[in-house]
């Protein structure tokens, strides 16, 4: 007679569920579609491209979306490489109220790179084509427009009209360096856009800086200390 199958024999534990995790942050139309619906509008978001970089102009971007011609893909900037980015710049434009301005070298020497940026964005959202009644702006910081101003952390992650000015930005900001990377060889521009990388350092030490680079950023200004104290050739010679 066969045992029967002892009844308390302790179960297969199950395998863990794996978590499934947080789907991915995309930015949507929600801010601007409830503003509209409360009769305000155009509503336009803004953003700025280049605080970080040691050379070049910090550029700033507003853009007013139609509501009815978004274009697909629209993401932060940084989350999107540079064909996707060159791609919906150029929807952008033939859809979208767009504006743009630019905060040189010299004022963000003489200004600093935060007062230089809110500068710039507050004349791209007076370079659009129509006056917006809401701008919703990237970062912390309220900027100087003559309508309501809302700003949002994370905005070109949050915002789909912060998310189209971060591209407008990047993009018009890329192409800038890389006219100046045709001008200034050597440098790489045209590669990292000016940005700290070890590329920059290398030609910041060998050839100096140049007229593009914000003397007030540290490295640049060690660069500018190393070259008056390098001894000079005597012209003789």
């Amino acid at each position: 007679m066969s045992r029967a199958k002892s009844a308390d024999k302790p179960a297969k534990a199950a395998a863990p569920r794996l978590p499934l995790g947080e789907p991915p942050l995309r930015p949507s139309f929600r801010r601007e579609r409830a503003a509209m619906k409360r009769g305000v509008l155009p509503v336009a978001g803004c953003d700025e491209a280049g605080r970080g970089p040691l050379a070049g102009p910090v550029v700033a971007a507003a853009v007013i979306l139609d509501p009815q011609r978004i274009p697909r893909g629209l993401n932060d900037s940084k989350k999107l490489d540079a064909q996707a980015r060159e791609m919906l710049y150029a929807k952008i434009c033939a859809t979208a109220q767009v504006g743009i301005a630019f905060g040189s070298r010299a004022r963000i020497d003489r200004d600093n790179i935060r007062q230089a940026s809110l500068w710039a964005l507050s004349r791209a959202v007076l370079a659009l084509p129509v006056r917006p009644r809401l701008v919703f702006v990237d970062g912390i910081d309220r900027i100087d427009v003559p309508c309501e101003c809302v700003p949002v952390v994370s905005g070109d992650a949050l915002v789909l009209s912060i998310a189209a000015a971060s591209i407008v930005a990047k993009v018009t900001r890329d192409r800038l360096m890389v006219q100046v990377g045709a001008a200034h060889p050597g440098y790489g521009f045209e590669r990292h856009m000016g940005y700290s990388v070890p590329e920059h350092f290398r030609a910041l030490a060998a050839l100096g800086p140049t007229v593009h680079h914000r003397r007030t950023f540290a490295p640049v200004a060690t660069a500018w200390e190393e070259l008056a104290l390098a001894p000079q050739a005597d012209p003789a010679e």
